[in-house]
């Protein structure tokens, strides 16, 4: 896939239309910024923000993959296709904010339990103490991998894992 090439189609297809990059960023809901790096060849849209683009521009999304028009007709059990991977891909990114939400706010418990007990006089009590201390590195823990998970590398130790656990049902 030529990046180049997609995003000087994207900026021909832009510009037929008349619109500037600003007016085209408005229309697809993101910044001029991201328009001129996608006309620029440095990145591509999400698959979903490319649907949307395709049909705005009422091209098939074939042809900005490609990057120049095809007189051909997309075949629509492709277009269906697409469409539910990106629905899933979609539904996947909702499961891990989920995820991420949840071990977010079990963190803010630790760390208020953690609170409490420090800063009452629970804290002289060398037991709670120690459940302090636990609290404390539980929840720094849960904030790290909450980190981790959402950055764009966790998005590569979600794929190593899913590759590993392919390679394992095959043995």
């Amino acid at each position: 896939m030529n990046q180049a090439k997609i995003g000087e189609f994207l900026k021909k297809l832009r510009r037929q239309k008349g619109l500037t990059q600003e007016q085209f960023a408005e229309i697809v809901n993101v910044s001029n910024r991201t328009v001129s790096r996608w006309e620029s060849g440095y990145n591509l849209p999400d698959l979903d923000v490319l649907i949307e683009i395709a049909d705005y521009y009422e091209v098939d999304l074939r042809e900005i993959l490609n990057g120049e028009r095809k007189e051909e007709e997309m075949n629509k059990d492709i277009e269906e296709t697409i469409l539910r991977s990106a629905e899933y891909s979609n539904t996947q990114a909702e499961k891990y904010a989920k995820r991420a939400q949840m071990i977010l706010i079990i963190s803010a418990i630790l760390l208020l339990i953690s609170e409490l007990i420090y800063r009452t006089e629970l804290g002289k009590i060398p037991i709670l103490n120690s459940i302090s201390d636990f609290s404390d590195g539980a929840a720094i823990g849960m904030l790290l991998v909450v980190i981790i998970t959402m950055s764009r590398y966790g998005h590569r130790i979600r794929a190593f894992k899913q590759r590993l656990i392919k390679r394992n049902k095959e043995i």
